[in-house]
């Protein structure tokens, strides 16, 4: 909310300076000539629609509830598998990133830069009612990140379990995936380097980690460990599978895929057995 009236106050200085600006010219006949302030107008007015958009549906059940109301019915024997997430789960579709499981009934419900608790809220909608054989859940990243406030390992956890005590009472296999790796090797849109290690630091990625590999193992589900197949000497997430040290390239896809089918696999074989 703080972020809301710091923006809106924003927009209201930039409005003035810009009004003025404009009646200065009127008064003294002279061209008119928007002060520079005004070209952020755009951008600010983005963010408040943002932040409204966020206050006014905050887990964002909005995003692929055309999408799941539009489903087919699951055939009889269709191996349907639903992959719960943030950016990296979402961006996973897109065409550059190399083909989402080519002709695999799978299904991505990542919404980029969400956390936990809101995946949680969103559970049901985007998971439970699509009625798939496995669930696939990589988060905890942009918890670590503080991405909708402040939130202990403890409570990231919590929403990690209870997302999979949701998904087994509704007979859905459960994988749980680890959080990936992160570096200082990369850049951002401008070409400027970035380090992804300030806001989310190594150690509380590895602490996470050793969490969800224990509890899907006391509990019978599949782990799914993207790190240690992206993780390089340094402990940081590959150079060369990344371009901002956070979000995989089509080379990183590549290595994520063929470790997640596998993933899959052991959790349908694991439903057969029972």
């Amino acid at each position: 909310m703080e972020t809301v009236f710091k923006l809106t106050a924003c927009l209201a200085v930039t409005l003035a300076v810009c009004a003025h600006g404009l009646l200065a010219g009127a008064q003294t006949q002279a061209p008119a000539k928007a002060p520079e302030d005004c070209g952020e107008l755009a951008e600010v007015k983005a963010r408040l629609e943002a932040q409204e958009k966020r206050l006014k549906d905050w887990p964002d059940l909005a995003h692929y509830r055309d999408a799941n109301a539009t489903m087919a019915a699951l055939a009889k024997d269709e191996q349907r598998v639903v992959f719960m997430g943030d950016s990296i789960t979402d961006m996973w579709v897109l065409p550059q990133f190399g083909g989402f499981f080519p002709g695999k009934p799978y299904l991505g419900r990542g919404i980029g830069g969400q956390t936990t608790p809101q995946m949680l809220l969103r559970f049901r909608a985007d998971v439970i009612a699509l009625r798939p054989k496995v669930v696939v859940i990589l988060a905890g990243t942009n918890d670590i990140a503080g991405n909708t406030g402040p939130i202990t390992l403890e409570e990231t956890e919590g929403n990690l379990a209870s997302m999979a005590e949701l998904a087994r009472a509704n007979g859905i296999r459960v994988v749980l995936s680890s959080v990936m790796p992160v570096s200082n090797y990369g850049h951002d849109r401008e070409g400027h380097p970035i380090d992804m290690r300030i806001k989310r630091p190594p150690e509380k990625i590895l602490e996470l980690n050793t969490w969800i590999k224990k509890y899907a193992a006391e509990k019978g589900h599949v782990y799914l460990d993207y790190f240690s197949v992206m993780v390089d000497d340094e402990g940081l997430l590959k150079k060369e599978i990344s371009a901002d040290g956070l979000h995989p390239n089509a080379a990183g896809y590549a290595v994520m895929a063929p470790v997640a089918e596998k993933a899959i696999q052991a959790a349908m074989a694991e439903r057969d057995s029972k």
